[in-house]
């Protein structure tokens, strides 16, 4: 077979771009112009996150099997076709090796997280790019080909995006470890992952979480975000101590939640594998009704004496680094015999003087419901008193928790809310070209 005519590109002193769609089923030649096989795959090495995955070779099928051909055996990398600096070709058949990632077989045939968007996206084509390294992965092209007459288009004309805007999804243990290092789940929010997680099938959804165990704050948070069907589905996949040590990571209201979805078989082997404390708090949560404020809220809570200064309670806010946020809003005043005598907001705390009497600033009168009281009420005396939390007393007026702002929304939003459609996404600075076309095409705005 004769070479081709068109020139290829010089791999040793050429700056190009090729797409994979290009190489894919291209002939390897021999510097004598014979045709030995065809490119089945590409293999790059995974370098971390800051850097982009090097070529270091290709699959290439040659006499019904497949041989690894080294970056260092090619002469000459085209869109057409590939030249080996030698004659002979190697006919041990391909084994992958750790690192190694195959952009038909890896990336084009899974599904990837895009990290900006926080959501599962295809890849239909790579963009290889030749730098003073060698060629290497550059961009993504994650936006369906056009059709015509059903069939695709050639490939090349959509914008495509940097590599390291998303995070491969590539469903082996040969990369694993390197993709975990990378660090991109770990910059999404929570309810991003949850998102993910609620999108992503069987083998995703192992991979996602495989990276956010790294994190273990973090994958408490994403289960407290996720759907109760969801997150129940995922903690029968793991063992007890598993579930028993996310659990007690977990606010103990959304625990005591999923403790409730756990087989009853269960229940008790994971309220005997995890910490004091936090078992107690679930079991106080469990006798509610999960829809009175008794179950909806959270017993963490910041409080003080009525002999405490300003100085005093913004001390104990400043240092309830495992209460949620929304919790610290208000400090209640308890008596000598733990009676809820008023409460103050933290803005105006952090309003008045050190030395001043956190007596002398509550609403000595505050709102606040018996653990019986239902949804509607709770939410209606919230809107009515523009409150962000809520007391929740016993008969003697004793603190036993607070609802928040949050924990009614989570009740009364309807269930499909994560599937409603996203709204705008603003984009800070100036845009290239090709991320100006990308975000017109999705719909996102900026200045």
């Amino acid at each position: 077979m004769n070479m081709p005519a068109v020139e290829p590109c010089d791999v040793g002193t050429s700056r190009s771009v090729i797409h994979l769609s290009q190489l894919l089923r291209s002939p390897v030649m021999t510097p004598s112009g014979e045709a030995v096989g065809r490119v089945d795959d590409i293999i790059v090495r995974l370098r971390g996150a800051e850097a982009y995955p090097l070529v270091t070779g290709l699959v290439a099928g040659v006499g019904g099997r497949q041989v690894f051909v080294g970056s260092q055996s090619i002469d000459w990398f085209g869109p057409d076709w590939i030249t080996l600096s030698h004659n002979e070709i190697d006919l041990r058949r391909f084994e992958r090796r750790p690192g190694e990632v195959l952009l038909r077989a890896d990336v084009l045939g899974y599904r990837l997280i895009d990290v900006p968007a926080g959501k599962l996206v295809h890849a239909y084509d790579v963009e290889l790019e030749h730098n003073t390294e060698g060629w290497v992965l550059r961009r993504l092209d994650t936006r369906r080909p056009p059709r015509l007459f059903g069939l695709l288009k050639t490939p090349g004309g959509h914008p495509a995006r940097d590599w390291k805007a998303f995070e491969p999804l590539i469903g082996h243990s040969w990369s694993m470890a390197v993709r975990r290092v990378s660090g991109r789940v770990a910059a999404l929010k929570p309810a991003q992952i949850a998102d993910l997680l609620e999108e992503a099938d069987q083998a995703e959804g192992g991979e996602i979480l495989d990276r956010v165990r790294c994190h273990p704050e973090l994958e408490a948070d994403v289960f407290e975000e996720l759907d109760p069907d969801k997150a129940s589905r995922l903690l029968d996949d793991m063992p007890d101590d598993e579930v028993a040590g996310l659990l007690s990571r977990m606010r103990a209201d959304d625990a005591a939640d999923a403790i409730i979805d756990l087989r009853q078989s269960r229940r008790r082997r994971v309220l005997d594998l995890m910490p004091g404390p936090q078992c107690l708090k679930i079991l106080t949560l469990l006798g509610f009704n999960p829809n009175s404020a008794g179950g909806l809220m959270t017993v963490d809570f910041v409080c003080c004496d009525t002999q405490a200064t300003v100085a005093d309670a913004l001390a104990v806010i400043g240092s309830a680094l495992t209460i949620q946020p929304e919790a610290l809003l208000q400090m209640h005043v308890l008596n000598d015999r733990g009676r809820l005598s008023g409460v103050v907001s933290l803005v105006a705390l952090v309003q008045s003087r050190p030395m001043d009497m956190v007596a002398t600033l509550m609403d000595s009168d505050p709102i606040r419901v018996s653990p019986d009281a239902d949804l509607a009420e709770v939410a209606m005396l919230m809107a009515d008193y523009d409150l962000h939390t809520i007391p929740v007393v016993d008969d003697e007026d004793r603190m036993l928790g607070v609802v928040t702002v949050d924990d009614v929304l989570k009740i009364t939003v309807p269930d499909d809310w994560r599937r409603r459609e996203a709204g705008p996404c603003p984009i800070r600075g100036s845009l290239s070209v090709t991320e100006t076309a990308a975000c017109a095409d999705t719909g996102c705005e900026w200045p």
